[in-house]
């Protein structure tokens, strides 16, 4: 297989799932959002929201609220030290895929900087949810708006795992 450092990135990102206690500095939040901003999208819509979160408290309010609507007992969304939400407008033609396409780049971005990530899917169906509504109003999500994912963002404590592939491929 032919390989660069472009597709050697993309197959040595993992999800992290422990973060040190450490900032993402704000350039690096910077590149991260901009490449889920230039990302494709359906028709070139481009109808996404980014609210950046590098506030542990915040955070963890957020998590909180969201470890309530579910019931679970312990969330925190693994503590990350910063979160990109993506947001879209309910009921947006392809948002959910234009939302994944924006991940995937932050992801990959972030993987390029040195930093880990994960994707947080639990905000699907609980936007508005009072409670969880209150919170991503105070981040500045807009009231219209639907939560598809979340990137969890910073310097991992422990690496991600490999996994091997389980899907096929079929050459025709």
């Amino acid at each position: 297989m032919r390989t660069n450092p472009v597709i050697e990135n993309i197959l040595s990102r993992r999800s992290v799932r422990a973060f040190r206690d450490e900032p993402v500095a704000r350039e690096d939040l910077e590149a991260i959002v901009a490449c889920g901003q230039w990302a494709p999208s359906a028709m070139n819509r481009q109808e996404w929201t980014f609210v950046v979160v590098d506030d542990r408290e915040r955070v963890a309010r957020l998590a909180e609220v969201i470890r309530v609507a579910l019931a679970r007992d312990a969330y925190d969304m693994y503590g990350p030290a910063a979160i990109v939400i993506v947001a879209h407008e309910k009921g947006a033609p392809f948002g959910r895929e234009d939302d994944g396409c924006a991940m995937q780049g932050m992801m990959l971005a972030a993987h390029s900087l040195g930093l880990g990530s994960v994707w947080i899917n639990q905000l699907q169906g609980i936007c508005d949810e009072p409670a969880v509504r209150a919170e991503l109003d105070a981040l500045g999500v807009p009231a219209t708006a639907e939560v598809h994912g979340v990137c969890a963002l910073g310097h991992a404590a422990a690496e991600g795992t490999a996994h091997d592939r389980k899907s096929h491929v079929v050459w025709a």
